[in-house]
Parts: C-alpha cells; structure tokens; sequence
C-alpha cells in the first residue's frame, strides 16, 4: 500500500476507535494494575515502617495492583486535585478534616461505601458516602523533652520569651494540623476573635510558615524548635526513632487541656482513572487486619469501633490521651468559613 493511503488507513482507524473513558470502571485504563493515592502527610514512615508502608506492601502482594503514592499537605492535596479535575489523576484522596468536607463540596468525591465502614462511627464518615475515616487521630503539639523539663501547661507560656524563633505552627488553610490550631484556639478562648488575638501575640515567636506539619517534629527532636504543632498518631509513631520528641495539649483559660477527632479520611475521587482499583484499595484500608495494624505499626487509633488494640502502641496512646478533654467542632460552621476563617488569620498574623 502506497505511503500516502497508509497513513490515511491509520489515521481513520483511529478516528474509529472509540475514546477511553475517564470514569473509570470499563475503559482499558481503568484495567491497569495500578492505583494513584493522593495523601496528608503522617501515616507513610521516615524509614518506610510506618501504616502505609506496610498496607500498600500487602495490598500489592495480594492484588498485583502497584500503589502510586503522592504526599502533601491536607489543603494541597485538595488543591491539587481540583486543579486535575477535568482530567483526574488520583484514585484515592486521603485528607483530614475539614478538607475533606472541602473535597466533597467541590465534587471531587464519588459515591463508595467500602466493606467495613458500617463499624465506622457515624462521626467518622459522609452520611452519603463519599468518604470514610481510615485511621483516627487527635489533633496535639510536640515539645523537645531534652530541652523543657517538662511540656508546657497552657497557651500562654507560649508567649514566653524562651520560646522567641523556637516556635513553629503549620500553615493553616495549606495543612491540615495547621488549620486545627485556629480550630483548637477558636474553642479555647470561646470565640474567632479571641483566638486570632492570641494568635497575633504569638507571632513574636513564631518561626513563620510551613506547608508541611510532619517537617516539624523532626526539628523539635533536634532542638531547633522547641515547640510545633502535629497530631498524636504522627507523632507517636515519629518518636520511635525521635528520642526527644514529647506530645502535649495546651489548655485553654478553662485550665484543662483540650484536643479533637482529627481522622485521616478517604474517599474515591470522581472520574478516577483505576477506580475499580480505588475502592479496592479502601475495602483493603478498612479490612480487620489493616485496622488491627493501625496501631501497632502505625502508632494511631482504629477506625473501625469494633477493633479493639492491646498492643503496646495502644496503651501508650491511651496513657497519652488520659484527662484530656475531647470536643467536637462544628465541621459544617468550618467547611463553609475556612476561607474567610484563614483570610482573617493571615490578616492578624500579618502571614
């Protein structure tokens, strides 16, 4: 066949051939052994020991199915993913609240109840099922044992001149700890205003911005901070190799500390292009034996209530958790404010 009507042939059996979907499910894309997570910092290992490691090790074992992992910050991530929407790159999109809200809210989620999520408190979940928690968390600080004789008490040692370019908090609206200080300091000092005047004198000590919480402990090991935000499942498991690394939860004027449901969520992202893949790998996120590890590899709290941990993780994490107060923010008051929340911060702080 001549050049000419060769090329012609190809370029009309092209034309021919019907487009892939990008839905996922029955295109041949969908049929690649691979699936794509996007994901909050905490639950992957420094030295490749933590939950995730070992999940997606096992899930690859077992499915064939390779795990592509890409880490962030809960607000980038999100962000990241709306940038992608008219062409999706993830399958999986893990993050914590209230970004998770955010994801739904944009249309980022589709519709997936894995198997196990009807043990998942009603807290913990989407009441229509577009995301699930994975792994339970509470939101803390971290303080470097070597240095402090012991934690600090209250939010207003912070303002101490022993804490002057030694104090670091993550960005809030980009990461996810980050937004949980304004979350927290709202509760503390009854109100957003209160809490943004705290805020604005803490700036004197603090370092400035960090797009990513799980960056900070290991300075506060090494003493380069004193003190950082972070969350109790990163942190404990951080502390296996950082000796100095003690958790802590400010109290507010109340005198008592205080803390908050801060789960890792995840949900199938629309238009995913391995979704057969995606829910896949979320039944395997919520399956007994992944939960039971939660713990004991991960260092954080099951999601599912009807695990039940009694390993050495586990009764560290319960001693760490023993008196205090644990409250419940309004997720919905958060998801539909955080923006102007964070432009008011960023205008108190002079961020």
């Amino acid at each position: 066949m001549p050049g000419n009507r060769l090329a012609l042939a190809v370029a009309l059996a092209v034309l021919a051939t019907p487009a892939l979907s990008a839905c996922g499910g029955s295109s041949a894309a969908s049929d690649a052994r691979v699936v794509t997570v996007y994901s909050a910092d905490g639950l992957k290992g420094e030295n490749g020991d933590g939950w995730y490691d070992q999940v997606f090790k096992d899930f690859e074992k077992q499915t064939g199915i390779r795990v592509e992992y890409v880490e962030g910050g809960s607000g980038e991530m999100v962000q990241r993913a709306v940038r992608e929407k008219s062409n999706p790159q993830a399958d999986v999109l893990v993050t914590l609240p209230p970004f998770i809200q955010q994801a739904d809210g944009k249309g980022l989620l589709q519709k997936y109840v894995p198997q196990g999520a009807d043990r998942v408190d009603g807290a913990d979940k989407a009441a229509d099922g577009t995301w699930t928690s994975v792994v339970n968390n509470y939101f803390g600080f971290v303080y470097n044992k070597k240095e402090l004789k012991q934690a600090p008490r209250t939010w207003d040692e912070l303002l101490d001149g022993t804490y002057e370019n030694k104090l670091q908090y993550s960005t809030p609206g980009v990461a996810g700890d980050g937004t949980a200080v304004l979350i927290k300091a709202m509760h503390d000092f009854g109100g957003k205003d209160q809490a943004l005047a705290y805020l604005k004198k803490l700036q004197a000590n603090n370092v400035g911005p960090s797009a990513s919480t799980g960056k900070l402990a290991p300075k506060v090991d090494k003493g380069e901070l004193l003190v950082a935000n972070g969350d109790v499942q990163m942190n404990h498991a951080q502390s296996k190799d950082m000796p100095n690394l003690g958790i802590w939860f400010p109290a507010g004027p109340g005198g008592k500390p205080t803390t908050f449901a801060l789960p890792y969520a995840a949900g199938l992202v629309t238009g995913a292009p391995h979704s057969e893949n995606g829910r896949k790998l979320l039944d395997f996120m919520l399956a007994r034996k992944q939960q039971q590890e939660v713990s004991e590899i991960g260092g954080g709290f099951s999601a599912r209530r009807d695990v039940k941990a009694t390993d050495a993780n586990a009764i560290a994490l319960a001693k760490i958790m023993d008196g205090v107060e644990i409250f419940e923010p309004d997720w919905n008051d958060i998801d539909k404010n955080l923006t102007s929340y964070v432009e008011d911060w960023k205008s108190a702080t002079g961020s």
